[in-house]
């Protein structure tokens, strides 16, 4: 039976994310209005943009006033250039020094923290005749990578001296913005050791959303890091931050109900029949499991909303599929049920998921792109 699609959305799996260009838009624009008037934007699009598709958000996300991208790789920088991206790239984590020279032949920023990435810029200027664009990573208390307070200065002045380096920039992160004493520690270091060296000329970049949101009052920074708030979703902030940005989420994930049949009272539900039918009901089934990030262990603890009502989702969250009780809504196969986003006057925020795994919404909104094709609305 040939069953009618009720939304103009068209993908070769009834199961997709939908990303909202214009909320991005709208989020940056709500974001900067934290940011000092001469401060630069560096929109962080590592994993894939969160999984938001970082090669077809950025047109939106330069488009709207940002000046760089942060990266996770050299392959992600990559993915941008052959896209046709020439705005400034940092590859925020640590670079294998044989990527040196695929780096600076495509202009891709890298972060320094190592003699042996000294060394490297050397032999890249010497093969190529290129320098190696930097930003220096100090370590203030995130113990991850980067220079080690004792060590950052003359490991600074170090890089400036070395002519296979062009040094554009200095940054620290936060491992703890929602903490004020915490946070303020680490400024602390980050400003000593600021007065120590030459910054003339250099982008200075402490501040990730948290602290961005959290209007830290710090007057040693040129440029912020903006990540998730980018894409409509907030951080841990701190209990002194009172004052939020009119954020609006970007990505939606939904699924088109394959098939409806109806189950007597005492039926066992999917795998091992961890739920059992009280009654008889109607169950729809969306292609949508736990190989396409929809964490098993969500089952029988989430809802869909189904025409503008919320319906139960029933039974263990199988690879590549899930159930709902959809006994009193009217429904037909074809029809949208939405796990992640809004529809009618409801909303499911990925913060429901999240509280429910004990994990945090930057983690499964990553998940959400093995199988699932990207839609991109306005």
């Amino acid at each position: 039976m040939k069953f009618q699609r009720l939304s103009n959305i068209n993908t070769k799996r009834d199961a997709w994310v939908e990303i909202n260009l214009d909320a991005i838009e709208k989020n940056i624009l709500n974001l900067k209005s934290l940011v000092k008037k001469d401060a630069k934007i560096l929109a962080v699009v590592k994993a894939d943009a969160y999984g938001h598709g970082s090669s077809m958000i950025t047109p939106t996300l330069l488009a709207s006033g940002v000046d760089y991208l942060g990266v996770a790789s050299i392959d992600e920088g990559m993915e941008l250039r052959e896209n046709k991206f020439s705005c400034p790239i940092l590859v925020l984590g640590a670079a294998p020094v044989w990527a040196f020279d695929y780096a600076a032949q495509n202009n891709i920023s890298l972060s320094v923290f190592l003699d042996n990435h000294i060394e490297a810029a050397k032999l890249t200027f010497k093969k190529t005749g290129l320098k190696t664009g930097a930003h220096i990573k100090l370590d203030t208390g995130m113990n991850r990578i980067g220079v080690e307070p004792e060590d950052a200065v003359e490991f600074i002045k170090k890089v400036q001296n070395c002519p296979a380096i062009e040094l554009q920039g200095i940054f620290t992160h936060f491992a703890c913005a929602e903490d004020k004493e915490k946070t303020e520690l680490q400024l602390n270091v980050w400003n000593d050791i600021l007065s120590r060296v030459d910054t003339k000329g250099l982008l200075l970049h402490c501040f990730n959303t948290a602290a961005t949101i959290s209007s830290y009052k710090e007057e040693r920074y040129n440029m912020v890091r903006l990540g998730i708030a980018l894409y409509g979703l907030l951080p841990d902030l701190p209990s002194f931050c009172n004052s939020y940005p009119q954020l609006i989420p970007a990505m939606s994930l939904k699924g088109r109900i394959i098939n409806i049949h109806k189950a007597r009272k005492g039926s066992g539900v999917s795998y091992s029949h961890t739920y059992i039918a009280d009654n008889d009901i109607m169950i729809a089934t969306i292609p949508i499991g736990y190989a396409d990030g929809a964490d098993r262990r969500l089952s029988g603890k989430i809802y869909g909303i189904l025409n503008g009502v919320k319906v139960r989702q029933i039974g263990n969250i199988t690879m590549d599929q899930m159930m709902f009780d959809v006994t009193n809504v009217n429904v037909k196969e074809g029809d949208i049920i939405t796990l992640i986003g809004s529809d009618g006057k409801e909303t499911i925020s990925v913060n429901e998921w999240a509280g429910i795994l004990g994990t945090i919404n930057y983690e499964l909104i990553c998940r959400l792109k093995a199988r699932l094709s990207r839609v991109y609305t306005r």
